[in-house]
């Protein structure tokens, strides 16, 4: 045992701390069901920090700084296995800077956020294996690098714990790439360079030459062609150097089998425990409720001393699942506390001090889901377009095509080549007998769009078995006000939506830049295509009906319990409807917004670099009135139908689930339940893309009367935990001459900058001006 260890032992058996303020006396402390260690000593007077030493009942030692009957400041933690942390404490939790160390030598040096690794650090393994970075929730998630104890060396960006983004992978026997990373493996646009001094230029899929892709040989020949680990997808021409002669017999299958084979990515040392699991729970994160004054306030005393969360399990609302004597101690302080005797109270109670303001008070309110949309059945007036829509669909997609490469020609985006094919009621040689009407179909740029569903990983049976299978589909029960119409797969999958002639005109017009700017940036927000089509009914009137099929935002295991459609003005931009009328159908617009949306930084850096990108192309497209949609899902409701907070911030507005100390400011807010979430389940973290499953803080803010002025609210401090949902919508109207007069035409009657027709420049620089204000960095 080391001379530090037996002089604390020594010193803890002879324990006694003299206290300048007398103390109240506890015979019995009664711990959380979660602790996991005891302490048998006096209640701290409230705020009162000094120097303790102390052994828990399970043999581990805290030396340090305390207060409220847990660590405060500069302390040492040193459990009975051997672990030891020694750094900056809040509240019982390591937070600021610190030094954990396991018992195999292995240590971690650098910022903790409520018990996990979350800030810059290093990791040095017990092997010497190293990361320097970013870490997010016990992650390495950002910008780092990484030495393998093999000799390995990797240097970029991060994400899940894996290599993701661009990154230097370097081998210690003198290969490297440098290029693009998805999931700890090469993936993308990338470049390999051997020792000998040949390298491969090119796309890459999981860790192998995958499309386009040139090899170089050291003495100037170079292979260009297609590259494929099967060997029948594989083409290409070689070119020898000027120095060379005689027939070339190298097989590109050699990359495959020989030159990739010292390029194995080191899997790196496992950290064994993460010093969140480590983490004691402090009679002060228990006991805080019952010390913290609150005021009594309608909406407390309505929702009870206990919530049910929206996956049934009961909670106070702070995602912890508190114990029940917890909750009445915290229930009886709300009874007893005086109705108007504090600041509180001010605070909370917006129909006397916001209105007064000028704030308007907002009152959220969760209706049950319901499914939009009516099935179309038989007898229904759009019957038979679904049919012929379904028939057209599986005769596109099931018929036999070669394999296709990403890079297309020219010709591929051709419009003036029109081929129709026509589907008699009792059949053809290419299409099966129907009970529909007779009707003939157009494909649109079929081979581009099939590349696409390609590009977008969409299996072309699931996509087919989505729209043409046994299910009918569903008709949104109104149409858009550009009087297109919307239906739905069955399985919520995919949308299918009407278009007008001028719109298929600008949507072919704009898709070779389309497919390049989706094929460089896999995060864009703008919605995603996956096929073009016309039906023709044939008849007198032989009326067209053309449509586009795009992915459906809100396909997802979430409840969507709020949408918004966010353009940036203010014109016409309200939903008359009251907040009991707002269900989960309804799609709110920019002056019914009440929340700011905050991203963790990683994830905010690159919402801000894609919505830049997306603004961009669009606006050199002459694309304009396109719109935000947002989906947002409350991760706890109370039985009542209300979301429940979990933190608040300085701004005055407190709730029973802050972690706040006795003049009610709040220090160290609590992990939320999205993190926990995916803490301890790590493969959630596989299911998150921009955009997509995206756990986020929504703070509630509140307008002023003259609300037409203010398109974002005043933020209250008041947090919600949500799982949000993105895209960039309706990117199908270009700035043309009828746009132009609508704006000549507003501009005389309202603020030009307040209406949605506007120049494609304007449009996109207040679009862009207006999201980054709804969307913020959680910091």
């Amino acid at each position: 045992m080391s001379k530090e260890l037996s002089g604390i032992l020594k010193a803890c058996r002879d324990f006694t701390v003299k206290k300048a303020t007398a103390k109240k006396r506890a015979k019995n402390i009664i711990f959380t069901t979660m602790s996991v260690a005891h302490v048998d000593d006096d209640l701290d007077a409230p705020g009162e920090v000094y120097y303790a030493e102390k052994i828990l009942n399970n043999g581990d030692i805290y030396t340090g700084k305390w207060s409220d009957n847990c660590p405060n400041g500069q302390g040492k933690y040193l459990w009975s296995d051997g672990c030891m942390y020694v750094g900056d404490w809040v509240k019982g939790k390591t937070m600021g800077k610190g030094k954990f160390s396991w018992p195999s030598g292995a240590t971690y040096e650098g910022k903790f956020k409520n018990g996990y690794m979350d800030g810059e650090g290093t990791y040095t393994g017990c092997s010497n294996d190293t990361y320097r970075g970013s870490w997010v929730i016990n992650m390495k998630h950002g910008k780092g690098t990484r030495d393998y104890v093999n000799g390995d060396h990797y240097e970029g960006e991060w994400r899940r714990g894996q290599p993701d983004g661009q990154g230097r992978y370097q081998w210690i026997n003198g290969n490297q790439y440098i290029g693009q990373w998805r999931n700890g493996k090469m993936n993308g646009n990338g470049t390999m360079i051997w020792a000998s001094g040949n390298r491969y230029d090119g796309s890459w899929e999981d860790g192998f030459p995958k499309g386009n892709g040139t090899y170089r040989w050291a003495d100037g020949s170079f292979y260009v062609g297609i590259w494929s680990k099967d060997s029948r997808e594989q083409s290409g021409t070689y070119y020898p150097s000027g120095s060379q002669t005689g027939t070339f017999d190298w097989d590109p299958q050699d990359v495959y089998s020989n030159d990739l084979l010292g390029c194995q990515i080191s899997p790196g040392e496992r950290i064994s425990a993460y010093p969140s699991q480590k983490m004691v729970t402090w009679p002060c994160e228990g006991e805080f409720l019952q010390k913290l004054p609150i005021a009594k306030s309608p909406k407390a005393n309505n929702a009870g001393p206990k919530r049910n969360s929206v996956d049934g399990r009961l909670s106070n609302g702070d995602g912890y699942g508190w114990g029940s004597e917890t909750d009445a101690a915290s229930n009886s302080v709300l009874s007893e506390q005086p109705r108007e005797s504090s600041e509180e109270t001010r605070s909370i109670r917006t129909d006397d001090s916001d209105n007064s303001r000028g704030f308007q008070p907002h009152c959220i309110k969760i209706q049950p889901n319901k499914k939009p949309g009516t099935t179309i059945s038989k007898g229904h007036k759009n019957y038979e377009l679904m049919l012929n829509l379904q028939l057209g669909i599986r005769h596109s997609v099931g018929r036999p095509a070669p394999a296709t490469s990403l890079d297309l020609r020219a010709t591929a985006f051709d419009t003036k080549e029109k081929v129709w094919t026509k589907f008699p009621t009792e059949g053809s040689k290419h299409t099966p007998p129907h009970q529909s009407c007779e009707f003939k179909w157009k494909d649109y740029c079929p081979l581009v769009f099939r590349t696409l569903r390609k590009l977008f990983k969409v299996d072309p049976a699931d996509y087919m078995i989505s729209i043409c299978g046994n299910d009918a589909l569903r008709e949104l029960s109104s149409p858009g006000k550009s009087g297109s119409f919307f239906y739905l797969t069955n399985d919520d999958k995919y949308m299918i939506k009407t278009l007008k002639k001028a719109e298929v005109k600008v949507l072919l017009g704009m898709l070779p830049a389309y497919y390049n700017h989706v094929r460089a940036f896999e995060n864009t927000l703008v919605t995603k295509f996956f096929g073009l089509h016309c039906v023709k009914l044939t008849g007198p009137a032989q009326k067209k009906v053309r449509f586009v099929i795009m992915g459906n935002l809100f396909c997802t295991q979430y409840a969507i319990h709020r949408r918004f459609d966010l353009k940036g003005s203010s014109h016409g931009r309200v939903t008359e409807k009251s907040e009991s009328q707002i269900d989960s159908t309804t799609t709110l617009k920019d002056l019914d917004l009440n929340f700011i949306f905050r991203l963790q930084k990683v994830w905010f850096q690159e919402f801000c670099r894609q919505v830049d990108r997306d603004c961009d192309f669009l606006e050199q497209e002459r694309i304009m009135d396109y719109s935000l949609l947002v989906g947002v899902h409350f991760r706890e409701v109370s039985g009542s139908g209300e979301p429940v907070t979990t933190e608040t911030c300085n701004s005055g507005v407190r709730t029973p689930t802050a972690n706040a100390d006795q003049n009610g400011d709040v220090s160290t807010p609590r992990i939320s339940r999205a993190d926990m979430d995916l803490l301890f389940d790590p493969s959630g973290w596989a299911s998150i893309r921009l955009g997509i499953n995206m756990p986020a803080k929504a703070e509630l803010t509140v307008r002023r009367s003259d609300f037409e002025a203010q398109l974002v609210g005043e933020p209250t401090g008041q947090y919600y935990d949500v799982i949000i949902f993105f895209s960039i919508i309706d990117i199908l109207q270009n700035y043309d001459i009828s746009k132009k007069l609508e704006h000549a035409y507003k501009a005389f009657q309202y603020d030009p900058t307040s209406i949605s027709a506007v120049d494609p420049k304007q449009y996109s620089k207040r679009f862009r001006d207006f999201i980054l204000q709804v969307f913020a960095e959680d910091t």
